[in-house]
């Protein structure tokens, strides 16, 4: 008899091993035809043992809800605002009607305090994904608004575990409660780093594995600034998938730089041996900082050797040879403590083809930095021209990197490129997904001063 829906949902963590994450309660009334629901309000968790900090969260929860979902159905979330103020929620990585995608006047007006939207969209990638505000982002991302969003494969990918692992930092006093979000001193620069490193909402966990069972790793950063360099230092993995798309032929991981927004899909072997650990580590230079652990636990599991590489996306292939190029420079603006017109200070420190993000409303909505035509290749030639990474997110696209000369590319598909300082990449995609959409960076203090704008495809 076919699965439902609404019994998939139901069942669909069962046939995975648990993870620490907390799952959304799902909707049981016959006239609300919902898959989730958040709700956003205020609500102290405890980050720093013993403490309480004065978080924004969905359901009550940090990290927020783990929401799942089978590639090809829709999901319906209905989201209630509770917080004091406007907010929105966007589907990081998924390519979305653009009117579901939740940026603030650009594909929906804000929903505002007590007021509801349904979020109602198809899912046609497997991977893993996030979700996320886009209103007042800095404050209500920092606090906590975020969690993870996984579209599993039309068909089970055979792992003996499931582990899904949220990456984020807080930025905390001793009491629990936050220090400022930002200061324009670190926005015009990396951007502010937390202090507490968190995974799931702990710090240093260890979670168990089958021993010797076949473990899929989905490692998602979360965090508002953070480049985790992820790496399991001498224990052998597979790279499985990048920021929610599964590549053509898995290789062994060394480390893998993960921006702000970015994700990795890793699949390995547990150790046989019971009480047996795998550290994750975070490197930096020729140091490396544990993250996390995996311990093997007692398991009766057939001999694991093989790690099964997973289907790759259905994401139209670009004409490369009828491709239209278009140049993109992001950059510092330079501008210190630039005024409005009531004397204020208006931080704006970054600049996309010479423009600084400006402030929208309904009113008002700056020009899109291109206009796309519907149908055709695009190649976008991006340069850096600056000593600092930033994170480069296209909303309501997967696009294929295809260069670089500051590395070796074999090209493969993402939402994000993490560009190094000084860098130039190119990538490619069909303009197939029509509306205005959101293209920057996604350390939220560099959006925040001018790393944005949108490209509008018709």
């Amino acid at each position: 008899m076919p699965i439902t829906r609404r019994q998939f949902l139901a069942t669909a963590i069962a046939g995975v091993a648990v993870t620490t994450l907390p799952h959304c309660t799902l909707v049981d009334s016959d006239t609300d035809d919902y898959d989730y629901v958040l709700l956003a309000e205020p609500a102290p968790v405890e980050i720093l043992p013993g403490t309480s900090t004065p978080a924004f969260t969905y359901n009550g929860m940090a990290p927020a809800p783990l929401l799942r979902v089978r590639q090809g159905q829709r999901l319906r979330v209905k989201f209630i605002n509770r917080l004091g103020q406007p907010s929105t929620i966007h589907w990081h990585g998924i390519r979305i009607d653009n009117a579901m995608d939740g940026v603030p006047f650009l594909t929906q007006p804000p929903v505002q305090h007590g007021e509801s939207f349904v979020y109602d969209f198809l899912c046609p990638d497997a991977g893993s994904f996030w979700y996320h505000p886009h209103v007042n982002s800095l404050e209500q991302m920092s606090r906590g608004l975020v969690g993870a969003l996984i579209v599993e494969e039309a068909e089970p990918a055979g792992f003996d575990q499931d582990l899904v692992v949220v990456l984020k930092d807080w930025l905390l006093n001793a009491d629990g409660s936050f220090k400022p979000f930002s200061s324009p001193r670190q926005a015009a620069r990396m951007g502010t780093l937390g202090n507490v490193k968190t995974v799931n909402g702990l710090q240093k966990p260890v979670f168990e594995v089958p021993a010797g069972g076949l473990v899929r790793l989905r490692l998602i950063n979360v965090d508002n600034t953070r480049v985790f360099d992820l790496s399991l230092k001498d224990y052998p993995a597979q790279v499985l998938a990048l920021d929610g798309n599964a590549i053509a032929k898995p290789y062994p991981l060394d480390s893998r730089p993960t921006g702000a927004g970015m994700r990795l899909d890793l699949g390995l072997v547990a150790p046989a041996a019971v009480g047996e650990e795998v550290v994750v580590y975070d490197r930096k230079g020729r140091f490396n900082f544990e993250i996390f652990r995996l311990r093997s636990v007692p398991a009766e599991l057939p001999r694991r050797t093989r790690i099964p590489a997973l289907p790759v996306n259905p994401i139209p292939a670009p004409q490369l040879a009828e491709a239209e190029v278009l140049n993109f420079v992001f950059e510092w603006e330079g501008a210190l403590t630039p005024a409005n017109s009531d004397g204020k200070v208006d931080h704006k420190f970054w600049m996309i083809n010479k423009r600084a993000w400006g402030h929208m409303s309904a009113d008002h909505i700056p020009a899109p930095l291109a206009e796309l035509s519907l149908g055709k290749t695009y190649i976008f030639e991006l340069h850096n021209a600056s000593p600092h990474e930033h994170p480069i997110h296209l909303h309501g696209y997967t696009f294929t990197v295809i260069g670089s000369d500051k590395r070796e590319i074999t090209p493969y598909h993402t939402d994000t490129i993490l560009l190094a300082k000084n860098e130039r990449a190119r990538i490619a995609f069909v303009a197939d997904n029509p509306g205005d959409w959101m293209y920057h960076c996604h350390v939220i203090e560099h959006m925040k001063t001018g790393l944005m704008g949108y490209i509008r495809v018709s």
